[in-house]
């Protein structure tokens, strides 16, 4: 690749902060996100609602979300050491790839009634996941100096148009399924397979990027090191424990909270379509606002916007712990809100990573990094459907707000560190 363009640079390339050589690999790496965003949502809105007609449980429904959020874990780490061995691009047409053989396991389910076979299928579905996460740090590598969130949002900003299109995909795919003769809610897969059988051909066909460990513009490779001595070495630095802890967090509550909201509605009455509002109201929420979040993170500073985060994430599940399952204006609202605090902690968090480490440590800890953050939403997921059994939504959102705390406190250690460093606008480096 050429070498980064800096904010000082001549032309428009410049300011924007993107390399010359970068655009065509971040056009591409938009394309493969809004694809990918489709294939997502449309899964997410019914993922739920199939395993609990299949288990006849609610409590299982959390458990088959759980299983997507777990397989997106178990596939960061194997799919960073290939990024980091043969590039992002490979790395993210396997997990694409993956995920369509997820969905194909899905629709068997779907048809045979196996449970087994539906929990292994949203295992593999939730590599999609994964690769999705990886664009946003491959979107840093065509990045200048300074630049690496706004670059980093408008990847992740490319997946609004593919998140808010899938949900209200619900209905129309469960219309298809039914013409199709198969079961209704498995319907939305079909769409889910389709994009990500375009979203893995694109990545191996079309975009071209440098394996991971290779310094942009040089012949040299940084050597990389395993995952469990860049954890090590990241322990050591409070801003480092401090960004991995606001992923992880951020994503745990996001995902706890989103993944039952659609079986809480459904068992209330509440219609697919209406589901489904909700729903892209909340992706919208994590997406749409991406550029805003990468351009405060990139002129304020990743930790404030952290912690911007976590105050809309507290109002999101404080609003949502109040509110009637039938309300239509509150509930919207209270999803929008989730999804903005996540974008914003989500954003701050992996630019903050992406600042504070070292080029060989970088990439085996984004690994981690994700897979811890997928290993704690997968927890979440999980205990959500036991939770709403139990106490109701109003618990659901009441246990989010306790998983808030950790950023808090590791906000504290770090805020000396970022405010000599890394916490404030590139104009201050």
């Amino acid at each position: 690749m050429a070498r980064p363009v800096r904010a000082t640079d001549a032309g428009g390339d410049g300011r924007l902060g993107i390399r010359r050589a970068g655009w065509a690999p971040l056009a591409l790496l938009i394309v493969n996100q809004l694809l990918a965003g489709v294939g997502v949502a449309s899964g997410i809105a019914v993922g739920g609602l199939l395993a609990e007609k299949l288990t006849g449980t609610v409590a299982l429904a959390g458990l088959a979300q759980t299983c997507s959020v777990l397989g997106a874990g178990l596939v960061a780490i194997p799919l960073a050491r290939l990024a980091t061995r043969a590039g992002r691009h490979w790395a993210l047409a396997a997990g694409y790839c993956l995920a369509l053989v997820g969905t194909l396991l899905i629709l068997a389910a779907a048809a045979t009634g196996s449970i087994v076979v539906l929990f292994l299928g949203l295992g593999a579905f939730g590599a999609a996941t994964a690769a999705g996460l990886q664009s946003r740090f491959a979107a840093t590598e065509v990045a200048a100096k300074g630049f690496e969130a706004r670059s980093m949002s408008i990847v992740l900003w490319a997946t609004t148009l593919g998140s808010v299109a899938g949900p209200n995909l619900a209905q129309a795919g469960s219309d298809l399924g039914a013409d199709f003769g198969m079961e209704p809610l498995a319907g939305p897969f079909l769409f889910s397979g389709v994009a990500f059988a375009l979203s893995s051909l694109s990545a191996a066909v079309l975009l071209r990027t440098p394996p991971a460990g290779q310094l942009a513009g040089e012949a040299a490779h940084v050597e990389s090191i395993g995952v469990l001595p860049a954890l090590r070495l990241a322990i050591r630095s409070p801003i480092a424990v401090f960004a991995i802890v606001a992923i992880v967090c951020s994503q745990t509550v996001m995902v706890g909270v989103m993944v039952i909201t659609p079986v809480h509605m459904h068992d209330h009455g509440l219609s697919l379509a209406l589901i489904g509002v909700v729903l892209s109201v909340h992706i919208f929420g994590m997406y749409g606002a991406s550029p805003v979040m990468g351009w405060l993170a990139d002129r304020l500073g990743p930790g404030r916007v952290i912690l911007l985060g976590v105050v809309v994430l507290g109002a999101a599940v404080g609003l949502g712990a109040s509110l009637a399952p039938d309300d239509m204006i509150g509930i919207p609202l209270a999803l929008g809100l989730l999804g903005l605090g996540w974008s914003a902690g989500m954003i701050g968090g992996s630019a903050l990573l992406t600042r504070s480490v070292e080029q060989r440590v970088r990439v085996p800890l984004q690994g981690a990094t994700d897979a811890a953050m997928n290993l704690g939403a997968a927890a979440s997921a999980a205990l959500s459907g036991v939770v709403l059994g139990w106490g109701g939504f109003a618990a659901v959102n009441a246990l989010a707000a306790l998983v808030l705390i950790p950023i808090l406190v590791t906000g504290v250690r770090a805020r000396r560190g970022m405010s000599a460093s890394i916490g404030v606008g590139p104009a201050a480096r």
